[in-house]
This record gives C-alpha cells, sequence and structure tokens, in this order.
C-alpha cells in the first residue's frame, strides 16, 4: 500500500509581514497605475506608429534603394556585362584557344617529339661514355688503390698499436700518482675534519631552528587570542545580534514591495486595458458609427441612385455616341475609297483583269432566276 507524500506546508509568515503587506501595496498599486497606464498607451502609440508609417516607409525607402542601387546593377550585369562577356569568351575561344591549339598539335607536338628522339640518341651516347669511364675507373682501383690502401692500413694498424700501448702506460703512472698525492689526502680531510665539523654546523642550527619555532609559535598563539578577542569575537556579536535582525527586516520589506509591485503591475494590466476597452467603445459610438451609419443609410442610396439616373444613361449614351460616330467613320472610309477607284477608272481605265467566277451557294438575301444556277455545269 503505497502511502501518499504529504504537501510541504508553506513557509509561516511573521507578523511583521504581514503588516507591511497591505501598506505597501496600497502605496504601490497607487504609484504605478499611472506609469502602467502611459506605458500601455506608448505601447500603443508605437504599434500604431510601426504598422501604419514605419513599415510603409521602411517598404518604400527599400524599394527606392533597391531601384536606386541594386536594380542598375543587376541591369547592367544581365543587359551589358553578360553579352560582352560571352562575346568575349566568343572571341577568346576564336582567336588564343582554337590558335593555341593548333599550334600545340601541329607544330609543338612534332617539335617536342623530334627533340625527345634526339636527347633519347645524346643520352645513350653519353651512357656509352659515362659506361667506358666507370670501367676505367673501377680497373685502377681493383688494380691500384687497393694494393695502397691495404698496405697504408697495415701501417695504420701497426702505429696504433705502439701509440696505445704507449698511452695505457702513461695513463696508469698519472693515475697511480693522482690516486697517493690527491685522492688519500682528500678522503683523510673529509674524514677527519670536515665531517665533524659539519655535524657541529648542523647540531647548531637544528637548535636555533626549534628555539626559532618555539618562540614563533607562542607569539603566533598571543596574535591569534588578541585578534579573536578584539576583533572577532565584537564582530561576530554585531552580525548576529545586529546584522541579521536588520538584514531579516530588510529581505521581508523588500521581498514585499517587489511582490507589492508585481501584483500592482497586473492590477494596472488590467485597469489600462478596461480603460482602453472603454476608449474605444467611446471612440466607435462617437465616430465610427455615425460615420458607418451615415455610410449604409445616406451615401449608399445617394449613390445607388446617382449611378442609377445619371452614370448609367450617360454611359450608355457614350456608347450609343462612340457606335455612331464608328458607323459615321466607316461610311466615310467607304466613300472615299470608292471615290479613289472612281477616279483611278477615270484616269487609267478598267484594268481588265481576270473576272473572279463565284462557285458558292448564293446567299440568303439573293434569290435566284433563269440566268443564274448553282450547278457547276450550267454556271457561267
Amino acid at each position: 500500500m503505497d502511502l501518499e507524500k504529504p504537501s510541504p506546508r508553506p513557509p509561516a509568515e511573521g507578523c511583521l509581514t504581514v503588516a507591511v503587506r497591505l501598506p505597501v501595496r496600497i502605496v504601490v498599486l497607487v504609484l504605478v497605475v499611472p506609469v502602467r497606464m502611459v506605458w500601455d498607451a506608448l505601447v500603443a502609440g508605437g504599434r500604431l506608429l510601426r504598422d501604419a508609417v514605419l513599415r510603409p516607409v521602411g517598404r518604400a525607402l527599400l524599394w527606392m534603394a533597391w531601384a536606386a542601387f541594386v536594380w542598375p546593377w543587376v541591369t547592367l550585369w544581365r543587359y551589358v556585362l553578360v553579352p560582352l562577356g560571352r562575346a568575349a569568351a566568343w572571341l577568346g575561344h576564336r582567336l588564343v584557344v582554337v590558335p593555341a591549339a593548333w599550334l600545340y598539335e601541329h607544330v609543338l607536338t612534332p617539335l617536342g617529339r623530334a627533340a625527345a628522339r634526339l636527347l633519347r640518341r645524346i643520352g645513350a651516347g653519353l651512357g656509352r661514355v659515362l659506361r667506358g669511364i666507370g670501367s676505367g675507373f673501377a680497373w685502377g682501383y681493383a688494380r691500384v688503390l687497393a694494393p695502397v690502401g691495404r698496405a697504408v692500413t697495415w701501417l695504420l694498424k701497426g702505429a696504433g698499436s705502439v701509440l696505445a700501448a704507449l698511452g695505457a702506460g702513461a695513463f696508469a703512472a698519472v693515475a697511480w700518482l693522482v690516486g697517493y698525492l690527491v685522492v688519500v689526502p682528500a678522503r683523510w680531510l673529509y674524514r677527519y675534519v670536515l665531517t665533524p665539523l659539519g655535524h657541529g654546523i648542523a647540531w647548531v642550527a637544528a637548535g636555533a631552528v626549534r628555539a626559532v619555532r618555539v618562540i614563533g609559535t607562542g607569539v603566533g598563539v598571543a596574535l591569534y587570542w588578541i585578534v579573536r578577542v578584539v576583533l572577532v569575537l565584537p564582530a561576530l556579536a554585531v552580525g548576529r545580534w545586529v546584522l541579521a535582525p536588520v538584514g531579516r527586516v530588510l529581505w521581508a520589506l523588500g521581498r514585499e514591495i517587489g511582490a507589492a509591485f508585481g501584483h500592482a503591475w497586473r492590477v494596472a494590466g488590467h485597469v489600462s486595458l478596461l480603460v482602453g476597452r472603454f476608449l474605444g467603445t467611446l471612440f466607435r459610438w462617437i465616430f465610427v458609427e455615425p460615420v458607418r451609419w451615415a455610410y449604409r443609410t445616406v451615401l449608399t442610396p445617394i449613390g445607388h441612385a446617382l449611378r442609377d439616373a445619371v452614370l448609367r444613361p450617360a454611359a450608355a449614351a457614350a456608347h450609343a455616341v462612340g457606335r455612331a460616330a464608328r458607323r459615321t467613320l466607316a461610311l466615310a472610309h467607304e466613300s472615299a475609297r470608292q471615290a479613289r477607284a472612281d477616279l483611278r477608272r477615270m484616269l487609267i481605265g478598267d484594268p481588265g483583269g481576270p473576272r473572279t467566277i463565284s462557285r458558292r451557294e448564293p446567299k440568303a438575301a439573293e434569290t435566284r432566276t433563269l440566268g443564274s444556277s448553282t450547278t457547276a455545269l450550267t454556271k457561267d
């Protein structure tokens, strides 16, 4: 069976906290409400300014900057530099790459192959000459230098053996002299003079160190108790019996003031929201609703009546005048064309070209007569 974990109890509040809380909250609320209302008004004004002025102005400035700085360079790049670059690339390919490829393929490649063959033949000759020289050097080394070197080596080995024997004897004599003239006196001096003297100096130094340590310990203990009695114990008493209670009081007061500020800021936000809604409703009923009523009740019927009584008849009359003008212009154009044709026939006569025979059915407006026919055998 699982036992439910008891919920932690909230810490008990002192009488000072309860006595300070309500007056502090009242004073802070009176001070914070105007500040919060001014802050909300500034925030609303800033948002309106941002949405209605700064954003359109910024977009206009951005478009102007793009049109003034970016678009000319883009146009220059797209319609000037890119075609010039393509033309330069085409000219470079035709004037440089193609001649260079032809030169490499038909001139440099044969020359390189000929030079390679010539160099191979020269290298083969030089190789034969060098092989002959090397054979001569090998014969001289085997027949002359090697015997001479062996003789010189045998002589040097004999001289080295003699010198080594002489050096060993001299080293043994010098070592014997150093041992009896330097090492034995030094060892006796170290054992019977320096060692007792060092032991005495060490014993004196150890006694001096112990004396200094005892004196330093006594002085340190005395200074410790002086500092503890004169400074530490009064400071602990002041901190425990004066500063700690004052700090607790100030901490409780600061905590309550901070909580009061937070509570007052939230309450002031609700008050500012109610005031803003009231002002918005008042503005809507004083300005927006009358304007909407006037637009819906007065201006819209007047506009509809003006449209039906004036604008539509005027538009219909304008269309009729336009159609009549177009018809008149078409008739005038046809009359001018007929007049030009009659004048041409009067001046140069009928050209007498081949007559066009219509083999189509007669139109609905035409009637069939005895001289007309619709069959291919009886047509003119």
